[in-house]
């Protein structure tokens, strides 16, 4: 069975994917945590009994010079509180958990930090910067690894359909955290820029493995088959490779995002959905494209 004949189907959900979280990207837009917005976020355990609505009605008697302004209050799973409020200086910081303490009973602060509104554009800036060299440097490789493939064919058409199918992989998986954003209190941060950075090199190292099947098959000599044909056999031969590779990472994601700590479910969470989307990338995208990209010569 030619693992090509369902290529349009495959291209046609794709590219109705890639639509939708560009779409995402502007309406509703991702919710930025404090790296790259700035501000101060502080995490408290409250006492038993006590409810967001306490905390509400707490940070509302609350009297400084600087008026708090919206703070946002997110509810975790473990019970505790997320509070997300501009830059407040340490002498504010005490005072407010002074005032807390007072109006709620004995909470307990489990994290503090705080961001300049200067470094979280610095970073915001910095985590683009690092996406598009990231991917800038695997069409540079990739050309340079494929330099003597045969048949005439350009090897910068290797790198360039494999960038086009890490921003398919990317935009998708950023399509999904905005969804999920909406529903729970997860926010991007630096962990999940490098997250994305971790499935760049996930996903471009399980295309290059097919494409490097390409190339072997045709530098073999008395065939003379068509590039389609080649390429078909090519991703036969590498499908069960590349399932394989994809189940057992899978394995060990799982069990790191059940077991692991709370702290990087999301991160495992990214890796797990990335993993996926890259691996579907690998052997429905980019192959296909690769196809038609020829035929039009």
């Amino acid at each position: 069975m030619s693992l090509l004949k369902p290529a349009k189907f495959f291209l046609g959900l794709s590219s109705a994917l890639v639509l939708t979280s560009a779409v995402l990207l502007f309406i509703p837009g991702p919710k930025m945590s404090i790296d790259f917005t700035g501000g101060t976020m502080t995490e408290i355990r409250l006492p038993e009994g006590i409810e967001k609505s306490n905390v509400e009605e707490a940070l509302s008697t609350f009297e400084s010079e600087n008026p708090l302004g919206n703070v946002a209050l997110t509810k975790t799973k473990s019970s505790t509180v997320l509070m997300r409020m501009r830059d407040i200086s340490n002498d504010e910081h005490l005072a407010l958990l002074g005032h807390l303490r007072n109006e709620l009973g004995q909470i307990k602060e489990l994290q503090f930090t705080t961001i300049g509104p200067t470094v979280g554009a610095s970073l915001k800036k910095r985590s683009f910067w690092a996406l598009g060299i990231a991917a800038i440097a695997i069409v540079l490789y990739i050309a340079f690894a494929f330099r003597k493939v045969p048949r005439k064919l350009s090897p910068w058409r290797f790198g360039i359909i494999a960038v086009i199918t890490l921003i398919h992989d990317v935009l998708i998986t950023v399509g999904i955290f905005i969804l999920i954003s909406q529903v729970t209190s997860f926010e991007f941060d630096t962990l999940f820029i490098t997250a994305l950075l971790t499935i760049l090199g996930y996903s471009v190292n399980d295309t290059i493995v097919i494409f490097d099947r390409i190339r072997d098959n045709l530098t073999e000599q008395g065939r003379k088959e068509d590039f389609a044909e080649v390429a078909d056999r090519s991703l036969s031969q590498s499908i069960t490779r590349s399932i394989n590779t994809s189940v057992s990472t899978l394995i060990m994601l799982s069990c790191l995002f059940i077991l692991g700590s709370e702290s990087i479910r999301w991160f495992v969470l990214t890796l797990i959905i990335g993993a996926v989307i890259g691996t579907y990338s690998s052997l429905f995208l980019a192959t296909p494209l690769l196809v038609y990209w020829k035929k039009k010569q």
